[in-house]
């Protein structure tokens, strides 16, 4: 049994390990994705609702973190980093830190997520190439790297190029 909650001071080390260690194997990783979390949680655009911790077996085994960016006037949420430790990896781990945090998002009031990652994995969750929403990468990616999902049925149509937190160094 997994257990999804929101993190909490005493887990910050444990989170910065499993960060650390899911993407010393990764297949796209700069290295410093556990130095990201920490700058990113102690950031502006941290929500504390979405950093959020999976426990299995009493241990933390994955983590994901939605921030604020902006799209134009509209603040949003980007998805990064989602980590899970390689022995728990393909277990539906990383799938419900991502349905529980689009949960959280919603209820928040956040219309859309964007997220920069793999083509195969992403869009089983709904993301789609964020260009069909008219939102726009702030650097070269493929357009099926750069992917967005709407979180809540809104008229609001957001279009533009995304900011990211200066956290990120885009």
């Amino acid at each position: 049994m997994v257990e999804i909650r929101q993190e909490n001071k005493n887990d910050y080390e444990e989170i910065y390990n499993v960060v650390k260690t899911a993407f010393e194997t990764a297949e796209h990783s700069d290295g410093n994705e556990q130095d990201l979390v920490v700058a990113l949680r102690n950031s502006d655009s941290f929500i504390p609702e979405l950093s959020l911790v999976a426990i299995k077996d009493n241990k933390i085994v994955g983590h994901i973190l939605f921030t604020k960016i902006k799209i134009g006037n509209h603040e949003e949420l980007a998805l990064a980093p989602l980590a899970v430790l390689p022995e728990y990896q393909k277990q539906g781990i990383g799938s419900k830190l991502i349905q529980q945090g689009h949960k959280i998002a919603k209820e928040l009031g956040y219309h859309y997520s964007i997220v920069l990652g793999s083509e195969t994995y992403y869009p089983k969750f709904g993301y789609v190439p964020a260009i069909h929403y008219g939102i726009k990468a702030p650097f070269e990616v493929s357009n099926e790297n750069f992917m967005a999902i709407k979180l809540n049925d809104t008229d609001v149509e957001i279009k533009g190029t995304v900011q990211y937190a200066k956290e990120f160094g885009i």
